[in-house]
């Protein structure tokens, strides 16, 4: 079986940020909004690392298909006579670079960064479709 999950750096930074804001919450008393902004990236950051914590394997493939998470912590089975496609989505704005995997079903499509997979995602994608067609 093959998994590719959450880079556990990826997880320490998210909760040291959310620990970081949390203390920005604590010392912006008399700062309404300074207040509401901290508490709401503390929130955001520590929902992100719970899910990175209680999920951390983002994909994985096996004979029979492939288990994608789906949601903040659901997972989908998918046989691989649903996967239709899978390919890497590159878009390049200004100076930034995105890669996103797109596995693509009969029902629908889930989309996975780098930062989920831990690795580069075009090398996800080789190894899965050689993964798939047994070669």
């Amino acid at each position: 079986m093959l998994r590719w999950r959450v880079r556990r750096e990826i997880l320490v930074l998210k909760a040291a940020g959310a620990l970081a804001l949390a203390v920005a919450t604590v010392l912006s008393q008399g700062d309404v909004r300074g207040m509401f902004l901290a508490g709401a990236g503390t929130v955001m950051l520590a929902v992100l690392a719970l899910r990175d914590l209680l999920v951390p394997v983002r994909l994985s493939a096996d004979g029979e298909g492939v288990v994608v998470t789906k949601g903040f912590a659901g997972s989908e089975r998918v046989p691989w006579s649903q996967v239709e496609r899978i390919r890497v989505d590159t878009r390049t704005r200004f100076t930034s670079r995105t890669e996103l995997l797109e596995i693509e079903t009969r029902d629908g499509l889930f989309l996975l960064s780098r930062f989920d997979l831990g690795v580069p995602v075009q090398q996800v994608a080789d190894t899965l479709r050689a993964f798939r067609t047994g070669s």
